[in-house]
């Protein structure tokens, strides 16, 4: 709408320009008082920081999921390494058996991570059935990528599957190191 038909309505002007934008802002508002003295100027910007704030919302919902992804694995972490350890003080007598019988160091941490990993897969499996189901959600929030993308799938499943064999690596480390009679001796 032209200015001379709608005077007090707020209008903006953009700039093209090969320098700093923000230098020319006295330049550009010397030749807007030159036309109207009574236009009042404010809000001087570069085209970046209103396209910043354009997004800014969708910004900090991805930050805000960021971190809660973040604290949701590191509650796995402690989750997994918690039962791992609590599941070799409770099996430590049988540890103590095999390892009395001749089981090698190796064995007994293949049995406790493997117990752990298969524990671990069950809940990825089940974490990405939810995450498939729940994708309609999260389709707002995503910008050049598709809610359903396979590689993000499996890149997500795979880091917490690597989570999880650090979070299973710690205690069946312990668990290898029992001594035998110490173990048989264990109530």
């Amino acid at each position: 709408m032209p200015y001379a038909q709608a005077p007090l309505a707020p209008f903006e002007i953009a700039l093209r320009t090969k320098t700093d934008p923000l230098s020319l802002a006295s330049v550009v508002r010397n030749e807007v008082w030159g036309v109207d003295k009574d236009i009042p100027i404010a809000n001087v910007r570069t085209m970046e920081r209103v396209l910043a704030g354009s997004i800014s919302r969708e910004r900090f919902n991805t930050l805000l999921l960021t971190v809660f992804a973040g604290l949701a694995l590191a509650l796995a972490l402690v989750g997994i390494y918690g039962v791992m350890s609590y599941t070799v003080i409770q099996n430590t007598r049988e540890i103590g058996v095999r390892l009395a019988l001749g089981a090698q160091t190796r064995d007994v941490l293949k049995l406790v991570i493997g117990h752990g990993l298969a524990l671990a897969l069950i809940g990825v499996a089940i974490g990405v059935a939810g995450a498939f189901a729940l994708t309609g959600l999260m389709s707002s929030l995503l910008f050049g990528v598709k809610a359903t993308d396979p590689l993000t799938f499996i890149g997500v499943a795979l880091l917490l599957m690597a989570v999880s064999l650090l979070a299973c690596y710690l205690p069946a480390r312990r668990a290898s190191r029992v001594d035998p009679m110490v173990a048989l001796r264990h109530e």
